[in-house]
């Protein structure tokens, strides 16, 4: 990985100082959750080998897994196109969702009309 404070730099955090992480099963390709991260929480993801997030509504770091031991272990990472957006690639150990769901998007889903290409009106 090239230098954090060059990646630090390269990242365009929202007016609040937050940039959103999308969090990915490595194993499955599955979306396990959304956090937020600011500078310092991006840091520390890209130099300690977990993830941590900012709270924005206890408003401290926090560690996946160091209450539950469900923790998501860093396995890649990447910004978008516009590198306002972060992709974590993680192992992730035990469950990803504060309910114990492996996912967060395991708790509400829903059923949409399904698209195929070539559809008309």
């Amino acid at each position: 990985m090239s230098d954090v404070t060059e990646v630090l730099d390269r990242v365009a955090f929202k007016d609040d100082g937050l940039l959103p992480a999308i969090v990915q099963e490595e194993s499955t390709l599955r979306v396990l959750m959304l956090g937020y991260m600011d500078r310092e929480a991006l840091r520390r993801t890209l130099t300690e080998g977990r993830v941590t997030y900012w709270s924005r509504s206890r408003q401290e770091y926090w560690r996946k897994g160091d209450t539950s031991g469900h923790i998501q272990l860093v396995k890649d990472a990447a910004l978008d196109c516009d590198g306002d957006t972060l992709l974590v690639t993680v192992e992730q150990v035990g469950a990803a969702c504060h309910t114990g769901k492996h996912s967060c998007f395991d708790v509400d889903p829903l059923t949409p009309v399904i698209g195929t290409a070539g559809t008309t009106d």
